[in-house]
């Protein structure tokens, strides 16, 4: 269902100063680019406009830019420690197996040798084994393919992301 009045959150979001809502959002999106969009385009009057606006910043990043938003992800198997989205997000590896665990390690760092950078995908709602039939899969892509896949990865986990952000205030008693 589309929304049309401002959510909690979104009017939140909306009434940042400038530095904290590029704040929330480079916390969404590590590149610098992408926060800029955004930020560009605020007030929202709608969610679905924010991940619309989202969507359309995602599509336009640079090579460069995708290389910052990606130095912004931990390696599946290792969120990063004290981060409650990271281990959200990672949540399908938490039970995996020591065996599991040490096959996603070594084609993290397989993948990262092959492409440059980490291994990147859209965990949430993903199991352990799904994460690592997709690393081997994906593994022998071509690099322009393999890029593109990224960017849609991309796009899903930052489009959570803001979900999270717009949607965050709903503490309304």
């Amino acid at each position: 269902m589309t929304s049309t009045s401002p959510l909690p959150g979104l009017a939140r979001f909306n009434g940042l100063e400038e530095s904290a809502a590029r704040a929330a959002l480079l916390e969404a999106c590590a590149s610098p680019a992408w926060a800029s969009r955004v930020l560009a385009a605020r007030p929202y009057a709608s969610a679905d406009e924010l991940y619309e606006a989202g969507d359309a910043a995602t599509a336009e990043l640079t090579a460069a830019d995708l290389a910052e938003a990606m130095a912004g992800h931990p390696p599946i198997g290792r969120p990063k420690p004290g981060d409650p989205a990271s281990a959200r997000e990672q949540r399908g590896m938490a039970g995996a197996s020591d065996r599991l665990r040490a096959q996603m390690l070594e084609l993290n760092l397989a993948y990262q040798e092959r492409f440059g950078h980490v291994f990147l995908i859209c965990a949430t709602g993903r199991t352990a084994e799904e994460m690592l039939d997709a690393v081997r899969e994906r593994i022998g892509n071509p690099p322009e393919r393999e890029r593109e896949i990224v960017r849609r990865e991309l796009g899903k986990i930052n489009r959570i992301r803001l979900a999270r952000l717009v949607e965050e205030d709903r503490d309304t008693p």
